[in-house]
């Protein structure tokens, strides 16, 4: 066995809702991780060494590679947009905590970082799966940043293996932030809304697939930018028409009108009343699917859970842990649940 496969691995926002998920992975699967993430790590093995701290400092990074010589960097902090006021704070979180990761990465002799970018790259309907030879047009500061932080990156390729995996949402048990609007809707038994007849499809990706795929990323010898997401995506009306009929509860889906709809939401958000900011707002009512055939061949990756499926493991954890959620301090943007702001007037007549 190589020196280099006793090597421990670094995971950015290992104590998020995501990383937390892939840290737990590793560890079964044999793993030395370390984690770095501004909230304090949960998960506690012999086998895992939890740091908080800030990836904008990049004298605690260089320190950290220097100690550690990671064979690979899974690189899942990130700063929503809806959990900061501050704007400063994420993109220098998102971009220059990302230079600060590639540049120890590529001094220490790191083989391979593997990115969570985004679908917030776009926020249009284009008629036809995204591929990722499509020029991305963010529209709000967090999918710059992603967008951004994929450019840095790419100034590494010469000294590292460098993957981008562009995620839609990221579903599995114990995914919140706003998603927990539209569950406490469901669990009350409330009108669901959809806008413009909900028959628009959006694309998830199931934690334990994106899972699969970073570990499979990590060994891919070169650099590339993958698209994932699940496979037979079905429209919005048919996924919470199908969590409701699980969850047993009186809860109906409701559509409002499309035009006025989306102007009280810009409207809203401009306002600061809104947690919807203009990705979410633009792509309520829209199609968005990501074409997923480049990392089925190259990495052959296969999702394993439909939209309908995956939805339900979050809500059900809701449902049987919503004291305890409600309780929750000192924890990550998806791993508690967002403010409702304007929404809660929608809830009240609901």
């Amino acid at each position: 066995m190589s020196l280099e496969s006793h090597a421990p691995v670094l995971v950015t926002g290992g104590a998020g809702f995501f990383g937390s998920l892939l840290v737990k992975r590793l560890l079964a699967e044999g793993e030395r991780c370390v984690v770095i993430d501004l909230q304090p790590c949960q998960t506690k093995h012999e086998r895992l060494t939890a740091i908080k701290g800030d990836i904008r400092d990049a004298t605690l990074v260089e320190r950290l590679f220097a100690q550690h010589r990671f064979r690979t960097v899974y690189h899942c902090a990130a700063i929503l947009a809806h959990a900061v006021k501050d704007r400063s704070f994420l993109w220098q979180s998102n971009v220059d905590g990302t230079r600060n990761v590639a540049e120890a990465a590529a001094r220490r002799g790191t083989r391979s970082i593997v990115f969570l970018s985004s679908n917030c790259l776009w926020a249009e309907n284009m008629g036809r799966p995204v591929r990722e030879d499509d020029e991305p047009a963010p529209v709000e500061i967090y999918g710059q940043s992603k967008w951004e932080g994929e450019r840095v990156l790419a100034e590494y390729t010469d000294r590292l293996n460098v993957i981008s995996i562009r995620c839609p949402t990221i579903i599995d048990e114990g995914r919140l932030g706003l998603l927990a609007i539209l569950f406490e809707f469901i669990s009350e038994g409330r009108k669901v809304w959809v806008v413009g007849g909900g028959r628009n499809r959006y694309q998830f990706i199931y934690a334990q697939d994106l899972i699969a795929a970073c570990i499979a990323a990590a060994e891919y010898p070169g650099s590339e930018v993958f698209n994932i997401g699940s496979d037979n995506v079905e429209t919005f009306c048919d996924v919470y028409g199908s969590v409701i009929r699980r969850a047993g509860t009186r809860a109906t889906v409701a559509s409002l009108p499309r035009r006025p709809t989306l102007f009280a939401m810009r409207l809203a958000y401009a306002l600061g009343l809104s947690p919807l900011g203009p990705y979410q707002y633009r792509m309520i009512a829209e199609d968005f699917v990501f074409d997923t055939t480049k990392i089925k061949g190259a990495l052959q990756w296969r999702p394993t859970l439909s939209n309908s499926d995956m939805l339900w493991l979050a809500y059900r954890f809701f449902h049987e842990n919503r004291a305890a959620i409600a309780a929750r301090r000192d924890v990550s943007a998806h791993n508690r649940a967002a403010d409702m702001g304007v929404i809660r007037l929608l809830k009240w007549v609901s």
